[in-house]
This record gives structure tokens, sequence and C-alpha cells, in this order.
């Protein structure tokens, strides 16, 4: 038998199913909807990229390697799609491959099995089309028949109920067959080629015929069910036959080659019947078989195979007919019958390749490619990622923590063994000397670098001078402030001194409380602030010179001063004896050794930890590229298998965690040998002359750098106390503007006020005084005092010995509780000194004065009305009622108090200097003090008011003095009573009658023409008097 022949063998490849469209977008979009809640647009590429797939999938592919790539992404997205979308419902219509009836599912299971079914009629196709002369052709089929078989496999095994007849477990199952049966025949051209033992290709042609017989024998069940084509039923009894053939023949060959030459020969001759029958059956097969009618066949099948049993025919004959003749001639051995003849024994050598192993190759995942909807993860496998997240979370804290540790150690290790600070000491002495060394140490170099920076932007100086500039401009004000309250004072006085009764501004004292408060203030802080300037500044003349020489280039000289030796000038500090050269030479070798290998280990450790830093960093960039999604997606399905799945995908970071283990017990050994060295270079080179000269070097350079640290303290107090009195300045020039404001303010409305009322009061002493009354000018002497009054009788008498307290009683009323008057405040002011009309004093909401009678026109014919209201009422008023300008600013204390205005005026004084003699007055009455006599005088000679309807009464009382404002000069004074005889004006209660309230008043009524006088007695018994005079009623009580 040729090669060429055996190669033709015909192979049966399986039908494909046919479909129809499939919309997979709407299904998936109300499924991101519903399930995930996010927007199905954000998915619409996705949509369309799967619809696509899936048409090219299973729409005009053909049955080539195109089509098997395209079989296997869609195959692979729909493993995918499913683990997201279990419960989706589409509507997936299927033809059945040998019956072509068209059977719907809306299952994604049963869209699976079909794909898998075309993907192995797709694989039995590519393996029966290869042209298996060649070796690799051979081998290409060999691979595609059994992962057909592996796909057919995974549909019997995991697909049950098939809706088609096609997927139905029989047909699977012969399918199977069919297709292995088909893989061991390739297997058998392959061993044939590479001209393997008679007995094995016997063994394994023994397979093929048993395969091909069960098939025969299987193909009955489905005799006129019209499901498999009537040629492949011939094909398969043919194979039958012709390796039944080839079995005997190549057992026979091998019993020859044995001596069994009857054997052989009796195999020869049942190989030449089974291969008549073959024969037999091809040659009939190929008169009656049509390609259309057979399209999974070959177009040669037919003349193919009844080549191939024809050549095989001829093949055993001629072996038969030879073998026949050599017993006959030579060997002469008994045939055995064939039923007695040992069954040749089979070799299975083709097997299913799982649809998992055809899956996991790179190939395919390359096709396949990534998960369409890989943004769209279920909520399950985020959780389940999250506690992989944790796992990995749990591992790198671990390692970073063994890291740490570790570096602590070292440090610690490195740090109580003082290796970093003493390794240039006997680096040193190693050298030969210790002179002064060129470089600052490090802490006084920061230092120099510190204040040159802060000198360069702001020196000292200049803050000082920026203090004291500041301290002036704020004296200044004060004092101007200071000046213009003193000169506003001398003002308002110089005034009342020049116009007398009829100057009405109240007094500054009570106004300028709260300013010269808060001048007096601000001058004791400016008094302190100077004290603190002071000592900053000794503090910085203290150290003036240490800064200088710090900034400056020689300060490295100090230093190299300093640690020089202050020996004999020995430059080296082991020279100190002549005759020891050579040993100390010797030492210094020995330290220079020492300190070599333990610079060698220091190195050895920073290395260790830089290699260990960069582990953790792989080991953290590898923990974060990890992700494990896919394979939770993947295993959704597959419940308990979470934390194997971790454990294994944790084992990924081991090696990470050995090298950091690595480093740890490497770092642990060069500690122990730097120990070692260290101790040893100590106890050698510790106890020597030039550990000594090092120790007195560093002692003073110690001393040196404490120099300066002093410095450097002192000098950042002295800042810290400059820019401390810089903000007090600063604050205190704010507070000072605001109470230069305020002064300013004052005085400028006091001026006005001034202005006003001397223009007032000018006019009011023109006029105040008629033509036929000879008035007493400004600056004249005061009239003489009028002479003794005679003894009185009648209404004097009784008012003389009224005592409604009793005799222990106090011989006046009280006075009235004062009310708090608020500052800057101008009491309202009195009426003229030629009115002597009985008038009220006007509180702060003024009422009319009564109409005066008819005679006082004569009287005084220019008299103007007392004013309603106090004239030109300050504005200044209602800053200081608003609020404390300083109130809210920190720094001074207000020590001003406000107080609402008083509705009532003030009380009158309670006390009086008694008259002792006429020499003893001065020529002007005294400012803010009453002018008394001990003697009423005569009467006036011009009229006096009386009632309307009453007639004038001359009245025997004294004219009273012209009325004073008291309250600011003697509100602080004690009520005394007056001496006893003292005509002293009597307190009088006045009832308004459109008030409510009691005014007391301060009126001498031995001038009130009296219209009537009514006794009664008040509620606590004591006795009073109702006086009405002038169109007035007084309510009195008199002491």
């Amino acid at each position: 038998m040729s090669l060429i022949s055996a190669h033709n063998s015909p192979m049966i490849s399986i039908p494909k199913k046919t479909t129809e469209e499939v919309d997979w977008t709407t299904p998936i979009r109300n499924a991101i909807a519903h399930s995930y809640g996010e927007d199905p647009d954000n998915y619409a590429q996705e949509c369309a990229n799967l619809q696509r797939c899936r048409q090219d999938a299973v729409k005009g592919a053909g049955s080539d390697m195109t089509a098997k790539d395209l079989l296997h992404k869609y195959f692979g997205q729909l493993e995918l799609l499913e683990l997201r979308f279990s419960e989706i419902r589409v509507n997936f219509p299927w033809r059945d491959a040998f019956t072509n009836k068209l059977i719907t599912q809306t299952s994604i299971a049963y869209e699976k099995a079909s794909i898998i079914f075309q993907i192995a009629a797709t694989h039995s196709a590519i393996a029966a089309s290869q042209n298996r002369s060649d070796p690799e052709g051979l081998k290409r089929a060999f691979y595609y028949f059994r992962t057909t078989a592996g796909m057919l496999t995974y549909i019997n095994d995991n697909f049950l109920h098939a809706p088609s007849l096609d997927l139905s477990r029989e047909v699977i199952k012969f399918l199977v067959g069919i297709i292995l049966a088909q893989a061991t025949e390739v297997f058998f051209e392959k061993c044939t080629d590479e001209k393997k033992g008679n007995a094995l290709i016997a063994k394994i042609a023994a397979q093929t015929a048993f395969m091909y017989t069960s098939l025969s024998e299987e193909v009955k069940e489905f005799m006129g069910k019209g499901i498999f084509d009537r040629n492949w039923v011939t094909v398969i009894q043919t194979k039958a036959k012709y390796f039944t053939s080839v079995s005997q023949y190549y057992r026979g060959l091998a019993d020859s080659a044995a001596g069994k030459h009857g054997e052989a020969l009796t195999r020869f001759n049942v190989a030449e019947n089974a291969a008549k029958e073959a024969n037999r059956t091809a040659s009939s097969f190929a008169s009656l078989f049509v390609t259309q009618m057979s399209p999974n066949l070959p177009p040669d099948a037919g003349p193919a195979l009844q080549e191939l049993t024809k050549a095989h025919l001829a093949l055993v004959t001629e072996k038969k007919n030879e073998a026949q003749r050599e017993n006959d001639l030579i060997y002469h051995d008994i045939l055995p019958t064939p039923e007695t003849l040992p069954q040749i024994e089979k070799a299975a050598v083709a097997t299913p390749i799982t649809i998992q192993e055809v899956y996991a190759s790179p190939e395919v995942q390359k096709v396949i490619g990534p998960d369409m909807f890989i943004r769209l993860i279920p909520l399950s496998v985020h959780e389940s990622a999250s506690v992989y997240s944790e796992e990995k979370a749990k591992l790198v804290r671990g390692e970073v923590e063994k890291a740490d540790n570790a570096e602590a150690e070292v440090k610690s290790a490195l740090d109580a063994l003082g290796i970093k600070e003493g390794l240039a000491r006997y680096r040193a002495i190693a050298e030969g000397g210790v002179g002064g060394e060129a470089e600052l140490p490090t802490e006084v170099r920061r230092w120099k670098e510190d204040i040159g920076l802060m000198e360069e932007r702001e020196g000292v100086e200049g803050l000082i001078t920026e203090l004291n500039k500041m301290k002036e401009t704020v004296k200044r004000e004060l004092e101007g402030i200071s000046h213009d309250l003193d000169a506003e004072v001398r003002e308002c006085e110089a005034m009342r001194v020049k116009y007398d009764h009829l100057w009405t501004q109240a007094p500054s004292v009570g106004l300028t409380k709260t300013l010269r408060q808060d001048l007096k203030s601000h001058l004791s802080a400016l008094e302190a602030a100077a004290q603190s300037d002071q000592q900053v500044i000794r503090l910085w003349e203290s150290v003036r010179s240490e800064i200088q020489l710090l900034l400056s280039p020689q300060v490295e000289d100090v230093f190299r001063a300093s640690t020089e030796s202050a020996g004999a000038g020995s430059e080296n500090l082991l020279d100190l004896d002549v005759g020891s050269e050579a040993k100390d030479e010797e030492e210094r070798i020995k330290i220079s050794r020492f300190v070599d290998e333990i610079e060698e280990r220091l190195g050895r450790l920073n290395k260790i930890s830089h290699e260990r830093g960069q582990v953790l960093k792989d080991l953290k960039d590898k923990v974060q590229q990890d992700d494990v999604s896919h394979l939770l997606l993947l295993n959704r399905r597959n419940t308990g298998v979470e934390s194997t799945l971790f454990a294994g995908e944790l084992e990924k970071f081991r090696p990470y965690q050995q090298r950091l283990a690595a480093t740890v017990h490497h770092e642990q050994l060069t500690v122990q040998e730097l120990t070692q060295l260290w101790r040893g270079l100590r106890d050698m080179a510790g106890r020597g002359p030039g550990a000594k000269k090092w120790e007195e070097r560093e002692k003073r350079k110690k001393d040196t750098v404490r120099r300066f640290s002093r410095a450097r303290d002192v000098y950042m107090e002295v800042r810290d106390g400059l820019a401390k009195g810089l903000q007090f300045y600063t604050e205190l020039t704010d507070l000072t503007a605001a109470l230069k404001r305020n002064a300013d303010s004052f005085i400028s409305e006091r001026t006005a006020e001034r202005e006003a009322l001397a223009s007032q009061a000018e006019v009011e002493r023109r006029l105040a005084i008629p033509k036929s009354s000879p008035s007493v000018a400004y600056g004249d002497k005061p009239p003489l005092p009028p002479p003794p009054p005679k003894p009185s009788t009648g209404l004097e008498s009784s008012f003389a010995s009224m005592n409604l307290r009793g005799a222990n009683g106090a011989t006046s009323p009280p006075p009235p509780q004062a009310q708090p008057q608020r500052q800057w405040t101008s009491p309202p002011p009195p009426p003229p000194a030629s009115h002597y009309a009985p008038q009220p004093v006007q509180p702060a909401q003024s009422f009319p004065p009564p109409p005066p009678p008819p005679n006082s026109r004569a009287s005084a014919p220019y008299l103007p009305s007392p004013p309603s209201q106090t004239p030109s009422q300050p504005s200044y008023q209602q800053h200081q009622s608003s609020s404390d300008p300083y109130g809210s600013l920190g720094l001074f204390a207000n020590t001003g108090a406000t107080s609402p205005p008083s509705t009532r005026p003030p009380p009158p004084p309670q006390q009086y200097q008694p008259y002792t003699s006429p020499a003893s007055q001065p020529q002007q009455p005294a400012y803010g003090q009453p002018q008394h006599s001990p003697y009423p005088p005569p009467p006036p000679s011009q009229p006096q008011y009386g009632y309307q309807s009453r007639p004038s009464v001359s009245s025997p009382f004294p004219p009273p003095p012209p009325p004073m404002n008291y309250t600011s000069q003697l509100s602080g004074m004690s009520p005394q009573a007056p001496p006893l005889g003292s005509s002293a004006p009597r307190h009088l209660h006045r009832r308004n009658r459109s008030s409510s309230s009691n005014l007391t008043i301060t009126l001498d009524i031995h001038h009130k023409a009296l219209s009537s006088i009514n006794t009664r007695r008040d509620m606590d018994g004591d006795r009073r008097f109702l006086l009405m005079t002038g169109g007035e009623d007084y309510d009195v009580f008199a002491t």
C-alpha cells in the first residue's frame, strides 16, 4: 500500500447549525437599568460590539480558521455575559443541523450549546480538510478531531434536556464516536508514515477497526429516522472492514517476523477476506456517491475509498500468496483456524481535548480579547474583590511593619553604640592629628544662615529705629491731645469769668473725664513700654558683638582656634613621646583598619536598607496592579472557592516576602559584626593619649558652640521683644488716633457751642436790665449788704418757727437721689438774673414756662423769655452715649462709665458757706458759690409778680442771689443743715399739675408775693403748706 493511497481516506465532518438575527441590545439595556441602576446609554458601544460579534460568528462565516476564531471570541464573550446577566431572556432561533427544524429558546444556555456545536463542526471541518500527507497537516487533523470530541463531550456533560435532535445525548455520543475513530485513524496514518513497529501499528489499526465496527452497530438505531446521511453509514461500514483487514495484515507481518508462519498465513487469509468485503462495499459506494447529497464528505470520497480498499486488497493478496508459498516449501507449519488465533490488543491513542484546555491557551485568549462589559461588575464580585484587597493590604502592612521594625532596631543599635558620632574621632586619630577643622558645626552653620537671612530681610538696628520713631510719634500725639484739652478748659473758664451767671456752658471737667482717663492710661502704657524697650536694647547691646562675629567669615577662625591643641604645639596627638613613634604608627594602622571595616559595614547596612525599600516599592506596585475581578467573575457560580482562590493568588507575592526576610536577616548579621568591631576599636584606642587630646578638643569646641548658642537665643529673644513692641505701638497708635479724633470732635463742638452762647450772653447782658432801674455794671463793687431785719411777725415768724419733723428730726429734708449724668452733657442754663419769677428747672424734655403776668411787661419790656430747651445742644453727647470707642480693644481698660440721660434736674446744693463779714467777701463772687447776706435786704423798688387774680403784695424777703449751677461743683458734698437763724433759701417741693413727679428747686420765698397758704398733713403726719404765688403752686415744707 502506497503512502498516497493511505492518506486519501475520506473523513466525515459534522454539519453546522443555522440561525437568524438576534437582538441583544434591548434586553441588555433593560438589565443594566434595572439590575445595576446605571445609565444604559453608557454601554451603547458595548451592546453594538456584542451584536456585531454574534453576527460575524454565525452568519456568513465558513469552516476555516477565521470562522473558528470568530466563534471562539463570541463564545468567550457569552461566558462573561452570562456571569453578569444570568437571568436575561433573549430569543435565540436555531435550526437543527440534521433535520433543519427551527427551534427558538430564550436561555443563554441554549445559545452557548449551539455555539459550541458550531465550534465542534468547524473544528471537524478543519481536521477533515487537512492535507495528511504533510506531517504538519497530520498533526493539525489529529488535534482538531480531538478538540471536536471535547466540545461535543462538553455539550453532553453540561446541557441536559436538549430542545433539538442534534444536541441530544444519543446523537452527540454517536458524533463523538465518529470523531474519535477518525482521530485514531489519523494517528494510524502518522505511525505508518513514521514506520513504527508492525505490532504497534496492528494495535492501533485494531482500535480503529473496533471503533468503526461499534459505530456500524450503533448507526442501526438511527436507520429510518432520517438523521444521518446514508453515505456516512457506508463509509463507516467500509472502514470497519478495511481496518479489520489492516490490523490482521500488520499482525501477520509481526507473527511472520517472530517465526509464527502458520498463524501469519492464517491472518493473511483473514485480512484478504475482510479486504475483499471492504473493496466490494467501496466499489458500490463509489458508483452511487453524489457530492451534493453528502456535503460533509470530501467530493472524492467515493473514488478515494474505492482506491484505498483496492490497493490494500492487492497488497494483502500478494503477501498471502508469498506466505503460502514459503510455508509449503520451507516451514510446513500447521495453519490454525481463525477462531483460535489470539486477539489483537487494542491501543486507545485518541482522547478528547476539553474545552477548558482549548480556552486556556494564550492564542484563544488573545482572540477573545478583553471583556466587553468590563466596566459593569456585579456587586457580589465587588464585595469579593474588596475582601481580596483587604487580604493584600494585610500582607503589605505586615511587610512594611517588619521593615520599619528592622530599621528601628538598626538605628537603635547604632545610636546606643555611638558609632556615627565617634567614628570621625577615631578616623582623625588614625590620620595622625586632630587639628582645627575648617568646617563649622552643623548647628552653628544653620544659626548663621538663619540669622543672616533675618538680618538681610529686616535688621535689629532698623527695628529699633522704627520702634523709637513710633514711640516718639505716639508721645507727641498724646501731649498734643492733653494740650488741646487744657486749652479748651481755659477758654471755657475765661468765658465763665467774663459773663458770670450769664454763662451757661457746662464745665469741661466732668465732660472730659473719659478722655482724660484714656489719655492717662495711654501715657502710663507708653511709659511702661519705654522701660521694656530699654530692656530689649540692653539685651541687644549684650550680644551685638557675638552676632556680628557669627555672621562674619572670622567665625571659622574662632572655631579653628578653639579646636587647636593647647599643648606644646605638636600637630600629632600620638606624637607625645619621641621614642614611641614606631609604636604609635602601628597603633594608627590598627585603628585605621578598624575604621575601614566599620565604614564598610555601615555602607552594607545602607545598601540593605535601600534594597529593602526597593523591594517594598515593587511589592506595593504589584499589589496595586493586581486585579482578580475577572477570576472572581468566572468563579461566581462556584461557591466556597474564594478562600482557595485568594490563597493561590496571594502566592504571587511570596518571592517579595522572601526577599524582604532575607534583607532583615543580613542586616542583623551586619549589626552583630559592627558591634564586635566597634568594641574592639574602643578597647584599643579609647585609652591612648590621642583620645585624651580629642576629648580636650571636643570640650573646647562644645564651649564655643554654647557661646554662640547663648548669643543666638538672646538674639531671638530681642527680635521677639521688638516684634511685640512694634505690635504694641501699632495698636497704641490706632488708639491714640481714635482718642485724638474724639478730643478734636469734642473741642470743635464745644468751641461752636461757646461761640453761640457768647453771642447770646452779650445780647442778654445788654437787654437784661431795664433803663429805669439802676444796675451794677460788670466789674463794679457789689452793693452793701442790707441792714438786719426787724423782728417780724405774722407770716415771717410762722415760717421761722416751722419744724415739721420734730425736735429730733432733721432740720431739712434729705436730698433726692442724684441721677447719674451722661458725660459731655451740658446742664440746662438757668434763667437770666433779672427774671425773678420762680422758674422750674428744665429737665431733659422741657415743659413750656407759664405765661408771665401782665405787669411783668412794664417791669422788663425787653426781657427775653427763657429758652424752652438748652441752646445749641452739643452733638458730642451722642458719641459718648452710643458706645465706648475703646471698649472693643483689649489693650487698655475703659474706666469711663456712661449712664442714661436723666430726665430730672440735678439736686440743689445742700451746704453753703456762712457769711462771716462783709470785709472778708471778695469783690467778685467766687465761681460756683452763692452769695448770702445775714440780713434781709430792703424790698426792691421794682414791682413783684403776683397771681393773676390777686393784688400785688410787697414781700419783706430779700432778693435771691443770681442762680448758679452747683451740680457739677458740689455734687460730692454731703448735705448739712444751715445755721439757725440764717435766711437760707427754703426747700420747696413743687407739684406740677401736669406731672405726678415732685421736682426739688431752691427759692428764696422772702421776695415772693404769696396769694394764699393752705396747711395740711401728709400720710406721715408731717405738716405741709400749699403756696400760691405768681401763677404757680408749691407744696412746701420748711426747715
